[in-house]
């Protein structure tokens, strides 16, 4: 099993914040975001993990594999997914958004996971997300499982009877799981490509009946979009090692 961190862009709701460093620079509870990740994957037995980077790439200085996605301006995550390919056609690798902070146990989870693509969900989102909006419906996106297979991901959702948890940012492919994406994939002009984002994909995938398999985590977890997550979070307790 490998790991292999998305981080190439630069975050540009966060501001000023970012302006001289990536967004999973940012510190939360003591630590990087992006120590946060890589201390969660080395907690659950990964040790080969690799960065993907592009925006102040210069900056990272963890002693880890890099990867570059030197179109970060101008693509989105699929893009930066794709430089990763030499170690997912050849291992299983869990894949992690560079602006979540989660548990060595949830990566333990979806390692354990049965599935060519696995992603891990929040079953109890709801908390979080009135913690971070006054309406969770403007920022929660559709999630609809039938089984432990999800038939439903990304929409936007017009009552919370729609979302039987949230997509965190976590996902698990096989060598056979990457080989499905890319056969998508090589069905794409390039600006569709640059454009697609990961539940996007995820969802293409379900439109082609190919199996998500959902797994829920039992720890809490949190998403960095704003400086007043940041915020947020800093009143609550952090996520176990």
């Amino acid at each position: 099993m490998k790991g292999v961190v998305l981080a190439a862009g630069r975050g540009s709701r966060m501001g000023d914040l970012t302006a001289a460093l990536p967004k999973c620079r940012l510190s939360l509870h003591g630590k990087q975001l992006i120590e946060w990740q890589l201390s969660a994957m080395k907690g659950a037995g990964i040790e080969n993990i690799a960065i993907v980077r592009g925006y102040l790439g210069e900056t990272f200085d963890f002693d880890t594999y890099y990867f570059e996605n030197p179109r970060w301006t101008t693509s989105n995550m699929l893009t930066s997914l794709m430089m990763a390919s030499a170690w997912l056609k050849n291992n299983d690798c869990v894949i992690s958004y560079s602006d979540i902070v989660y548990s060595a146990d949830a990566v333990q989870r979806l390692c354990d996971a049965k599935g060519d693509i696995c992603i891990t969900y929040d079953p109890n989102w709801l908390k979080l997300w009135q913690a971070r909006f006054n309406n969770p419906l403007e920022d929660a996106e559709s999630f609809v499982l039938d089984g432990d297979r999800v038939i439903e991901i990304g929409g936007r959702p017009e009552d919370v009877a729609q979302i039987q948890g949230q997509f965190m940012g976590l996902i698990k492919f096989t060598p056979q799981g990457w080989a499905l994406v890319c056969e998508y994939i090589a069905e794409l002009p390039s600006e569709r490509i640059d454009q697609t984002d990961m539940t996007r994909l995820l969802s293409d995938m379900i439109s082609r009946d190919i199996n998500i398999k959902a797994i829920p985590i039992a720890d809490h977890w949190y998403e960095v979009d704003s400086k007043q997550d940041l915020i947020v979070y800093g009143k609550m307790l952090p996520v176990r090692g």
